[in-house]
């Protein structure tokens, strides 16, 4: 027998071994009972539910509603919900349930692209970081922590005046927020994932860095990345919500729920409050569905909180 055979059976030994705490007592269901899984984790499930609403609302809602989200009609203004209007009108006279769809879209599609590609930059700062020793990896987690010593959202602030205003430049200022997250937690994983057993057993058997990397340290750092990501999601949401609100994010007259709260804001003192209450349940909603899923993916990937220990 080879060195490489026995390194492999031994990795796949030790590794059982490693992720056994990870496993539920129960017996784990084939793949084609996968509802029944989910049913033993209420929180992921409710999360999935209303993401996948907001999901189809905002892909086909705008394909079937086709109101007028852009010209004015100041004889239709401030109209309140009917039949003819579900979720009235603005001041402009423009239907708000059209608006509240493409702003969903924009919405997830953003939080969406900004949660994946933080969590890829991110994660391989966190990687790199964990992988060096002694002074490299101070440098590399000390420039994470400037960055982490503004709040997050006044640096997305600073960073979409300094590139100019507008919904791509406030997603590149929430997404430089966001990396550091990613970065100390995924640094924190590869760290306890390089003393584990199994690691120095493939050291031991004379395994390259680049295979163990690849075997052991990037797989062993998924569950926590995804758990992150989809935290992360909310939070991308409700800050890009922010920005617009302030009028740093999306343009006049781009339908996005912060803007659209910030517009309506004035007029739910006199009466007119289905203007901002829509939009606001909106991101009430897809906040709530992100903290439900990174909640059941944490109890469903680590039941026995192993990981995310920063």
């Amino acid at each position: 027998m080879s060195s490489l055979d026995a390194m492999d059976m031994t990795r796949g030994i030790t590794t059982d071994t490693a992720v056994a705490p990870l496993a539920s007592d129960e017996s784990v269901p084939s793949g084609r009972h996968w509802l029944w899984r989910l049913a033993r984790y209420p929180a992921l499930t409710g999360g999935l539910v209303i993401f996948i609403v907001l999901g189809l609302l905002a892909a086909f809602g705008p394909l079937v509603w086709k109101g007028d989200t852009s010209s004015v009609n100041l004889l239709s203004s401030l109209l309140p919900p009917s039949l003819a209007h579900p979720m009235g009108t603005d001041e402009f006279g423009r239907d708000v349930l059209a608006r509240f769809l493409i702003g969903a879209r924009i919405s997830l599609l953003v939080g969406l692209a900004v949660s994946g590609f933080g969590a890829l930059i991110g994660g391989a700062i966190g990687v790199v970081a964990g992988g060096l020793d002694g002074w490299r990896q101070g440098v590399i987690m000390r420039m994470m922590d400037a960055v982490l010593a503004f709040p997050p959202l006044i640096l997305a602030m600073s960073v979409t005046v300094a590139l100019g205003v507008g919904i791509v430049t406030g997603s590149i200022g929430v997404l430089v927020g966001s990396v550091p997250w990613y970065a100390r937690v995924v640094r924190s994983e590869v760290v306890r994932l390089r003393n584990t057993p199994f690691v120095e057993a493939s050291k031991a058997l004379g395994a390259s860095r680049r295979r163990i990397y690849l075997h052991h340290i990037v797989p062993g750092v998924l569950p926590t990345l995804v758990i992150q990501a989809a935290a992360a999601f909310g939070y991308s949401i409700l800050a890009l919500a922010a920005l617009g609100f302030v009028g740093l994010g999306a343009q006049i007259p781009t339908p996005e729920w912060g803007a659209m709260i910030s517009d309506g804001l004035q007029y739910t003192l006199t009466g007119q409050w289905w203007i901002d209450v829509f939009p606001g349940l909106g991101l009430l909603l897809a906040a709530t569905s992100a903290n439900l899923i990174a909640d059941g993916l944490r109890n469903m990937l680590d039941p026995r909180g192993v990981y995310a220990r920063v």
